[in-house]
């Protein structure tokens, strides 16, 4: 697909809309080629530390959604990482007018970690214009959900969102087991032998 095409699924309520994500989510970036270099960077120590996470719980007893979110949020981060690190590396610019050839000979149209990640789920459910006493929106358009985004960022998305919901549940049933071990300690060194308990009695036999 060329820069902007389209193809309506639900008429005008889902829409597969081909566009390219310079940065982070809904379109932010930093500043400048130092400015990407250092999300890419960001985004692989993030991707790390979740892994080295989920590896470290799996080893205990924790709650399956607790597993699932991390999973979600694990594979939605890794899948915009591939993006933005070998997409550009791959694919010639795209653009308006023509379709971006795989492995043109003059190379990509960036180098490692600078790619773009494609974006192309449109789901414009609620359009309409703001009315004209709303400051500064007045007259404009209004439509819900506006952005374009991708299977990653609903998996990173999702994954955050039971985190959210359902944190009480699934950390507290995470410390469950150290809890348990705790109180399981307590209760033997309460209960001791009875020569020492009553050391006199050794003594008098």
């Amino acid at each position: 697909m060329s820069l902007g095409q389209e193809y309506k699924v639900l008429g005008d309520w889902f829409i597969i809309h081909f566009t390219e994500n310079p940065g982070m989510a809904f379109g932010l970036e930093f500043a400048g080629e130092y400015g990407k270099l250092a999300l890419s960077i960001f985004r692989i120590i993030a991707i790390i530390g979740i892994f080295y996470y989920l590896w470290k719980i799996t080893r205990k007893e924790v709650h399956t959604g607790l597993l699932v979110s991390l999973s979600l949020v694990l594979a939605g981060a890794m899948g915009n990482m591939i993006d933005s690190a070998f997409y550009g590396m791959l694919f010639s610019s795209s653009n308006y007018f023509e379709v971006a050839r795989f492995l043109p000979a003059e190379g990509g149209y960036a180098t490692f970690l600078h790619g773009k990640v494609v974006d192309m789920l449109y789901f414009p459910v609620i359009q309409g214009y703001y009315p004209s006493w709303v400051p500064w929106l007045g007259g404009n358009e209004f439509v819900f959900f506006r952005p374009v985004f991708n299977i990653a960022d609903s998996s990173i998305t999702i994954g955050v969102l039971l985190l959210i919901i359902f944190q009480n549940k699934f950390f507290h049933t995470a410390e469950k087991p150290a809890v348990a071990e705790a109180e399981e300690s307590a209760e033997n060194a309460e209960i001791q032998p009875e020569s020492v308990m009553h050391p006199e009695t050794d003594l008098n036999n």
